[in-house]
Parts: C-alpha cells; sequence; structure tokens
C-alpha cells in the first residue's frame, strides 16, 4: 500500500471525504474538512454522505461536490457494485474516511484497496482506530497529524457558514434586537432518556428574572415547546424552521440551554456560550463538547436533575441575557 509520508500535495488533484451520518457527528466533522482543505487548497474534495446530509454539504465551503452513499445493504451486490463503479470512476488520489465503521471499512477493502486511504480500516495507509473514550475531533485531529495535515481548526469547529436570516422570524415575535435564552427540549425520539423533563419550571424561572425564553421545535416537538411557554419560533405558515434558519437563531441567542442532541451541538459548534444536560447515555466529552464554550452537567437520569441545580449553573451566564432598562 502506498505510504503518505513524503506525498506531494501537489499529486492529489482528487480527493473523497466520508462522512455519512450522523447531525452532530457531522457538525463535529467540520474543522477536520476545514484543515483538509487548507491542506490540498488546489485539490478537488468530494464528501461522500447520506441523503438527509445532502443539503448541508453541499453549503459546506469546503468540498466542492456531494456524493450520495444510499447505504443499500451489503448482500445487496447489484447496489454494492454499482457503489464501487461510481467510486472507481472519479479517480481519487485519497480518502480521508472521517465516519470509520464497519460499511467504510468494507468500501475501503473492497472498492478502493489501492487508493491511500486515511482511517479505520487494516492495511490502509494511515490507519488510526478511535478507541471508545475519545471524541471525534480529538480523534479526527490524532488522525490528521498522523497524515500529516497541519491542525488547526479541527478541534474548534465553526459552523457560522450553515446560518440563514432570521430577521423575519425574530421580527414576528418581537425578539429582532433583544437578548434571548434558547431552550432545547426535544432530542431523538429512540433516546427518551436523553430528554430532562423540567424546562417548563425553567423557563418560568427565566422570565421572572426578565429574560425573554425562546423555543425551536423539530419536527413533532411544537406542542412539547408550546406547554414550556415563551416564544416558538416557526416559519409564517406554522411549519419548523429548516436547519439553516435554527442555525440562525442560535447564532443570534444570548444563552442556549438544551439536551443532548443535535440543535444543541450546531450551537456548541457555532461557538455560542450555553448549558447541555446528559444523561449516562454517552460521557459528555464524547460529544466533543469541550472544544466549545459551553457548559454541562451529567445525572445518570435526568428526571433526578433538580431545576435548582441547573438554575445555579446558569446563574453566572445570565447577566448578558436580561433586557436592558428603557
Amino acid at each position: 500500500m502506498p505510504s503518505m509520508a513524503g506525498r506531494n500535495k501537489r499529486e492529489v488533484r482528487r480527493i473523497l471525504v466520508i462522512k455519512l451520518s450522523a447531525l452532530g457527528d457531522i457538525v463535529q466533522a467540520e474543522g477536520a474538512m476545514h484543515d483538509i482543505r487548507r491542506h490540498h487548497p488546489e485539490a478537488e474534495i468530494t464528501v461522500m454522505t447520506t441523503p438527509p446530509y445532502r443539503r448541508l454539504m453541499e453549503r459546506c465551503p469546503w468540498v466542492d461536490r456531494v456524493l450520495i452513499d444510499p447505504r443499500a445493504s451489503r448482500w445487496r451486490l447489484d447496489r454494492m457494485l454499482a457503489l464501487r463503479r461510481r467510486l472507481r470512476r472519479q479517480g481519487f488520489d485519497l480518502v480521508y474516511d472521517l465516519q470509520q465503521v464497519g460499511r467504510t471499512d468494507f468500501y475501503y477493502r473492497w472498492f478502493l484497496r489501492h487508493t491511500p486511504w486515511v482511517g479505520g480500516a487494516r492495511g490502509c495507509s494511515v490507519h488510526c482506530r478511535r478507541p471508545p473514550d475519545r471524541c471525534a475531533a480529538d480523534h479526527f485531529a490524532i488522525c490528521l497529524e498522523q497524515a500529516g495535515v497541519s491542525v488547526v481548526h479541527t478541534r474548534r469547529c465553526d459552523v457560522s457558514w450553515m446560518t440563514d436570516d432570521v430577521g423575519d422570524v425574530l421580527a414576528a415575535v418581537g425578539l429582532a434586537g433583544d437578548p434571548y435564552v434558547v431552550l432545547i427540549p426535544g432530542g431523538s425520539p429512540e433516546h427518551p432518556q436523553k430528554r430532562w423533563p423540567h424546562y417548563r419550571q425553567l423557563a418560568d424561572l427565566l422570565r421572572q428574572a426578565g429574560i425573554r425564553v425562546a423555543t425551536v421545535p423539530g419536527p413533532g416537538e411544537i406542542d412539547l415547546c408550546r406547554g414550556i411557554g415563551g416564544e416558538v419560533l416557526l416559519e409564517a405558515d406554522g411549519g419548523v424552521l429548516d436547519i439553516f434558519r435554527l442555525a440562525g437563531v442560535l447564532k443570534q441567542a444570548a444563552l442556549v440551554v438544551g439536551n443532548d442532541t443535535g440543535p444543541t451541538h450546531i450551537a456548541v459548534h457555532l461557538q455560542r456560550s450555553g448549558l447541555a444536560l446528559f444523561s449516562n447515555h454517552i460521557p459528555p466529552t464524547f460529544s466533543g463538547i469541550q472544544h466549545g464554550r459551553f457548559d454541562w452537567l451529567e445525572q445518570a437520569d435526568l428526571r433526578d436533575l433538580a431545576v435548582a441545580t441547573v438554575w445555579q449553573r446558569l446563574a453566572p451566564l445570565l447577566a448578558h441575557c436580561r433586557r436592558p432598562e428603557t
């Protein structure tokens, strides 16, 4: 297998970056993609992702093209052969595997075995398998350093390029120009243990302190957010904001408080201030939260995390969230 050592960057004309899912993980890979772009400024960089993240990756300024992996079953030999032909036709000079799972190891062994590959597959040019106690950003930094890539942004993502203008959304509820706190009470329905159940009480305390409260529901979360109170930020037609408008709301927030869920991690990597609430589902530092400006609390069962405990941790952060006296 060709070594990466001493490889002339001018020889690398076409690069494949693999990042299939999920939202929080893709956001955490933004800095690695930025550093790959810096290292290969003249190369054409293609990112292979899955359909839900096409639009996000099409906007990413560090890549040139997006290729979709439909993630067909590996037992569907017809689809696997079609994907192999498609990848081989691209003529990639180098692959950065930022997914590093069994599926992408399979792609290395059976699709692009003779292409220099940075990832977790045995036998690849730069082998760097993620241990179970390391966050993705720290792992990517180690992999890139081993591949000779200078690490500048990998541990300090900034997804400000995700944000769309939300002036109309904020003006519709009287928040334009005012500081506000965003609460993120939802999360994956598959992981209800990651939802803190006391946001209504927290919202009451914030409002009593003269702080404006807003929520940005995802699909199926509008009633949950209405039950908390404050301003529920939606499109004019009553629909939920897309990911770019969501990022716009988070970017302008004075503070964000949320569960261990994708929108919270977007706020982290927008370099906003905030507080995240974790159950024992995963260790907080596994999510990469330590590479932003967020603080966090961890409780094995979030039902046992007292509102008073959350309020005490928030208190030092709230001074700049209050509306100025007129």
